[in-house]
């Protein structure tokens, strides 16, 4: 297969797909011509990290994800743990844009947003609100 029909088939762009490659996650078959070939497992890779990055699983994370994947000795331990410590990042996150959130919509029900100069948004952002 070459780069466009996998790229439809694992719903990843062309330039996704290089860049795999140029980091090592892939490693399509060469013709005598130089052109990439891609074999139904590179799709199931594509697929698997596409779904992975979709979930906001890091590069490395999804490299670390990928040897589980192909590793059939691999116990679930493993894969939870990983998925686990993912959890646990996005839950901080989660908080994070919370608090940002609560904290500009203060910002937001406090500036009167009329014609005078004064504004509690620009003060709190200047450091002097």
């Amino acid at each position: 297969m070459n780069i466009g029909e996998v790229a439809k088939r694992a719903g990843l762009p062309p330039k996704t797909i290089r860049y795999y490659e140029d980091i090592d996650l892939i490693r399509p078959q060469r013709s005598a011509n130089g052109y990439r070939s891609f074999r139904e497992s590179d799709v199931h890779k594509l697929t698997f990290l596409g779904r992975a990055r979709a979930l906001g699983f890091t590069i490395e994370d999804c490299r670390i994800l990928l040897g589980l994947y192909e590793d059939e000795t691999r116990e679930s331990a493993q894969v939870k743990e990983i998925a686990a410590q993912h959890l646990v990042s996005i839950d901080e996150k989660i908080a994070q844009l919370r608090s940002m959130r609560d904290t500009l919509a203060e910002l937001v029900r406090a500036c009167h947003g009329d014609d005078r100069p004064d504004c509690p948004i620009l003060s709190d952002l200047s450091g002097q609100g």
